[in-house]
């Protein structure tokens, strides 16, 4: 009974491993290269956008579609030179208020790179076009524990006062849910 017991968890493991490994490879090649949207209007220039103060409504949608989370932000945006600093005060709809601070330096050929308290390493970003996408790792508490989830975040500037943005969250290229939010610039 052992030895039928033993191949077939074996057989399980592998058949599960092979599943993963295709969702990951999958997940790789079907990534949207930002140059796509290189002619897209109106052009996005962060240090022109995310300066001054700007307002942000938002859901986090589980991995079923359902909102699970309702947040306002307020977001007070400052430039030296290509360093920015972006400093978020977060309320969501059960009262809880969250604070974010990005530090984000523009790098040549549309490139940025972003830290924040709760991010791990440096998000990524380039910007072509409208849009935006941001690539990171956000160290995330969820009852009493901390997970670190990846993001991959798109911004698409509609125009000069209104911004959508759209983030997928994945941990090992596995789907979690998605943060829709859109930003008024006063």
């Amino acid at each position: 009974m052992f030895s039928l017991t033993l191949p077939t968890l074996w057989s399980r493991r592998l058949a599960l491993s092979g599943a993963l490994l295709l969702s990951l490879l999958l997940n790789a090649c079907a990534a949207v290269d930002p140059a796509v949207y290189a002619k897209e209007t109106p052009k996005l220039d962060l240090r022109t956008y995310f300066n001054g103060t700007i307002d942000a409504w938002g859901v986090f949608q589980d991995r079923s579609g359902k909102v699970v989370r309702r947040f306002t932000v307020t977001m007070k945006c400052t430039w030296q030179g290509d360093v920015g600093v972006l400093d978020e005060d977060f309320v969501y709809s059960d009262g809880t208020k969250e604070k974010r601070v990005w530090t984000i330096r523009k790098l040549p050929d549309g490139r940025y790179v972003g830290t924040a308290g709760d991010v791990v390493g440096e998000a990524q970003g380039i910007a072509s076009g409208n849009a935006l996408n941001w690539k990171y790792t956000l160290a995330l508490p969820v009852d009493g524990k901390v997970y670190n989830v990846q993001f991959d975040d798109w911004m698409y500037l509609m125009d000069d006062k209104v911004m959508l943005n759209r983030a997928v969250m994945s941990k090992f290229g596995i789907y979690l849910g998605e943060v829709l939010l859109s930003f008024t610039k006063r």
